[in-house]
């Protein structure tokens, strides 16, 4: 399996479909979410999955247990391997986004968004670390029935240990010397494999580059010896 997804974040069809096809040769999927869904639409992440890549949905539902049902089975026709919702929706929301999803189709939650530390959580009445509030809302899914859950590569290896066969995603990690942009719990993509990751979302560093195929190709290379 390849475990790098590419975060095509652009509202422009033409230029998602450019990307997808320069990194479909090395990447292991594609991930499109709320910028890209507001403008295209269901049938834009149509046209991108034409490419043959797997569908990174990444839209965090969040609302009312039934709600949330219905738009993940509306969203059924495009076929996503994975679709994400909030953690913080609540133990009957995860069951009900799980109970709707297509058997092909991984529910993930989000627990802490990467670009959020302590001080920010502190702000929306969070009290203690972002890695203690992510160890809480993991055992949460792990419990509520669904695949996995998002995390940054600062937490993988703590939720690996008490979730062993959860689906892991971790995205904003960052190739050594890359700017960190908004992020800001962030790790190597070599790191984040090590202690237990199962897919990678990488985006700026590779849809940034110059040569988005060259920069997807090195970043593989720095995974080739990766610990089992």
């Amino acid at each position: 399996m390849k475990p790098i997804y590419v975060a095509i974040d652009t509202p422009d069809l033409e230029r998602a479909l450019a990307i997808a096809e320069t990194v479909r040769e090395h990447a292991g999927g594609l991930k499109l979410g709320l910028e890209f869904f507001s403008a295209q639409g269901p049938e834009g992440v149509q046209r991108v999955a034409e490419i043959g890549l797997p569908i990174f949905l990444d839209l965090k539902l969040h609302d009312i247990p039934n709600t949330v049902a219905m738009a993940v089975a509306a969203l059924a026709q495009v076929q996503p391997a994975i679709l994400t919702v909030h953690a913080a929706g609540g133990p009957a929301m995860l069951s009900a986004a799980k109970s709707a999803a297509p058997a092909a189709t991984k529910i993930v939650a989000v627990t802490v968004l990467t670009s959020l530390a302590a001080t920010d959580l502190a702000c929306t009445g969070v009290t203690g670390s972002a890695s203690e509030q992510v160890v809480r809302l993991a055992m949460l899914a792990r419990d509520s029935g669904v695949d996995g859950i998002v995390c940054s590569g600062a937490e993988v290896a703590a939720v690996r240990r008490l979730w062993p066969e959860g689906f892991i995603v971790v995205p904003g990690v960052r190739p050594a010397g890359a700017e960190l942009g908004d992020q800001k719990r962030v790790v190597t993509p070599r790191q984040a494999l090590d202690e237990g990751a199962s897919v990678l979302v990488i985006g700026r560093p590779i849809t940034g580059a110059p040569d988005p195929g060259r920069a997807i190709v090195d970043i593989q290379a720095s995974l080739s010896h990766v610990a089992a």
